[in-house]
């Protein structure tokens, strides 16, 4: 980070010691001048003071008696005032000391800061060329850092910083360059040989082992891991912006890969960024024009083949790239917070839509974890359903295990109130998380959700069926009722109707539907009013907008 609070008071310290140093000048010019008269007046008027302190001294000697005085007064004036200027000098040689390296270090770790790295990364860039060598720009940051301060407090995040500087300063070879750009993040520059890139790997591979050692402190281990981005810079390289830049870019998929790990800009990462920001633009312009729309999975009672409600899923109609799957745009609506309108967005239009259904037929929505942290959820929910005058009843919010770990005594809140409002709550992905059982205690669960990954198995793996067969068990105890995932053929949907499964659902039934499909599927079944005909529309394409590379998109998802 730049400092120009930095730089504006060196400025002023300088401008103010021009003037300070003009004025002493000025003094000491005096001062000399007094010295000068003193030495030649000195011996004549001498005994002429001695005569005037005495009283015997003549009316005429006086003045110059007084002028002899002042001369004196003069020199101890000027010796004073030297004595000062000096001090004065030695303080501000200090304070510009102090104020040069504000402008190019960070206060904490004592590394160069942001704009000095660039700086001297540019100067490295200089000598490498002239070396025909290779710079390598390697940026850090460290791995839930944020939890230090919050559980350690503020003054543990600060000794865990210093303490990293120091292990990033060991482990790097020498002239190198080494900064702390912000926060916990961490980047250093040196030269190697171009063709030895492994020696850039193996210095990666030490920062890793090094950082993630614990650090004690006040007696308690503090443990962190970092993630990094590595780029080089070679002839045909475009500048240090861009070698930053791209070293940024691989650490990010450092993270994405996993963290605690290392991993090489490659020009794969910066066209996934360039699409996943088209992605967002295009989500944020999409959202209120209606492109996110809802689809329905049936839901069936595996006992007697009848529907008996459909699950809500996500879809985004983009009009320039077509049907794109939730897998590439809900994680990215969570990271940028627009999670919640999306959601709320769709489950209206399902909602508008269910009302004329069936009063037999329900529907289950999914809601994110990010959601959950909302305190406002339950009345955002009873708002639509009131608007949209849909039943309660006929309504059923699916909570998955992970969601309920961030705050669980939110979530009861949340819980509470859907349930006091008449709406059924069920337990998604069930056998995925930690604590299941606990969970299935704390909060009032209507149903539970078996995840797809048990029941795509239970034919060809016997520990597949043996969960399904305890957690369908664990309902009937508990007066849960079981609703299993991702039936996709006949003989799945026959051995969990042996085990007891209350409901299925899965692409055994159909793919998801649109919302026409589904009329059309209700109106065949006769669980549609008869003026709610389906008639199907295509929604225009517009030819302006940037197409995205659907390869990309694959990655991204």
């Amino acid at each position: 980070m730049a400092r120009p609070e930095a730089d504006q008071h060196l400025r002023l310290m300088k401008n103010g010691y021009k003037l300070s140093v003009g004025r002493d000048v000025l003094t000491g010019a005096i001062v000399i001048l007094a010295i000068l008269m003193f030495a030649g007046t000195g011996g004549t008027v001498l005994s002429d003071a001695i005569n005037s302190i005495s009283g015997h001294a003549r009316a005429g000697d006086n003045m110059l008696v007084s002028a002899f005085l002042l001369n004196i007064a003069l020199i101890l004036f000027g010796w004073r005032r030297y004595k000062d200027l000096t001090k004065e000098v030695e303080e501000r040689a200090a304070a510009e000391q102090r104020a040069n390296s504000l402008a190019v270090t960070d206060p904490l770790t004592g590394l160069l800061n942001r704009r000095t790295i660039g700086e001297r990364t540019a100067e490295m860039i200089s000598i490498a060329q002239r070396k025909h060598k290779s710079i390598t720009f390697m940026m850090l940051d460290l791995d839930n850092f944020k939890n230090i301060n919050d559980v350690h407090g503020h003054g543990a995040g600060d000794a865990v910083l210093k303490e990293v500087a120091a292990r990033i300063s060991k482990v790097v070879p020498p002239q190198n360059l080494l900064a702390r750009l912000g926060g916990d993040e961490f980047a250093c520059a040196f030269i190697f040989d171009p063709e030895q890139p492994k020696m850039v790997e193996r210095i990666a591979d030490d920062l890793i082992d090094a950082i993630a050692t614990p650090i004690v402190e006040d007696g308690v281990q503090l443990v962190v891991t970092t993630s990094i981005g590595m780029s080089r810079y070679d002839v045909e390289s475009e500048g240090v912006d861009v070698l930053m830049r791209r070293a940024d870019i691989a650490m990010y998929s450092s993270k994405k890969q996993g963290r605690n790990r290392h991993c090489w800009f490659d020009a794969n990462m910066e066209q996934e960024l360039q699409t996943r920001s088209l992605l967002e633009t295009g989500m944020r312009l999409g959202i209120p024009n209606g492109e996110f729309v809802p689809y329905f999975e049936q839901q069936i009672d595996l006992a007697t083949g009848k529907l008996t409600g459909f699950e809500m899923l996500a879809r985004w109609e983009s009009p320039t790239q077509g049907l794109i799957s939730p897998e590439i745009f809900i994680p990215i609506a969570e990271e940028t917070a627009m999670i919640g309108d999306l959601s709320m967005s769709i489950l209206r239009q399902a909602l508008n839509e269910a009302k004329e259904w069936d009063d037999s037929l329900t529907i289950s929505v999914n809601i994110s974890p990010i959601q959950l942290l909302d305190p406002w959820l339950a009345q955002k929910i009873v708002k639509l359903l009131v608007e949209s005058g849909f039943p309660s009843n006929r309504l059923e919010i699916e909570i998955t295990e992970s969601s309920l770990f961030e705050n669980l005594s939110l979530a009861q809140s949340i819980v509470g109130s859907l349930k006091n409002q008449g709406i059924k709550i069920a337990l998604d992905d069930f056998g995925t998380g930690y604590g299941s059982l606990a969970h299935l205690r704390a909060l009032p669960f209507d149903r539970i959700k078996i995840d797809r990954s048990f029941v795509s198995s239970i034919l060809r793996n016997p520990e597949s069926k043996a969960i399904v067969k305890a957690i369908n068990g664990l309902g009937e105890s508990l007066g849960m009722p079981i609703t299993a995932e991702g039936i996709e053929d006949k003989e799945t949907e026959n051995e969990l109707r042996i085990i007891g499964c209350a409901k299925g659902q899965g692409w055994h039934y159909g793919r998801p539907l649109t919302i026409l499909e589904t009329r059309k599927i209700l109106a065949e079944r006769k669980l549609l009013p008869a003026g709610k005909r389906p008639e199907l529309t295509a929604a225009p394409a517009d030819a302006d907008s940037p197409a995205i590379n659907q390869n990309v998109l694959q990655k991204i998802a």
